[in-house]
C-alpha cells in the first residue's frame, strides 16, 4: 500500500500539521486504527502533563569536565557525558 503526507488539524491548538507518509505507515503496522489527534507540540506537552516534571540530575561530563545535566540518576560505574560529548563518541 502507498501512503502520502496528509495534512490534519490539531484539536487542542487548531494547527494544521504533517501526518507523514512514514508514519503512516508505521500507524499501519503497530494496527492503530485512528489517525493522530495533536500535532507533535502537544503530543509531546500531553505527554509530559500525564508523566509530570522531568527530573534532572547535575553531572560533570566525564569526557570535556564541562557541566551538564541528565536525564537520568548516574550510578557512578559508568562514565556520563554531556550531549556534544555523547555524540562525538557514539560516532
Amino acid at each position: 500500500m502507498s501512503f502520502t503526507d496528509k495534512t490534519l488539524s490539531c484539536k487542542e491548538c487548531g494547527k494544521p500539521f504533517t501526518f507523514t507518509a512514514g508514519e503512516q505507515e508505521f500507524y499501519q503496522q503497530k494496527g492503530f486504527q485512528n489517525e493522530p489527534q495533536r500535532c507533535p507540540d502537544c503530543r509531546s506537552a500531553k505527554k509530559s502533563e500525564r508523566r509530570g516534571p522531568r527530573q534532572m540530575f547535575k553531572v560533570t561530563c566525564a569526557d570535556c569536565g564541562q557541566d551538564t545535566e541528565v536525564p537520568f540518576k548516574p550510578t557512578g560505574d559508568r562514565p556520563v557525558y554531556c550531549s556534544d560529548c555523547f555524540a562525538k563518541n557514539r560516532a
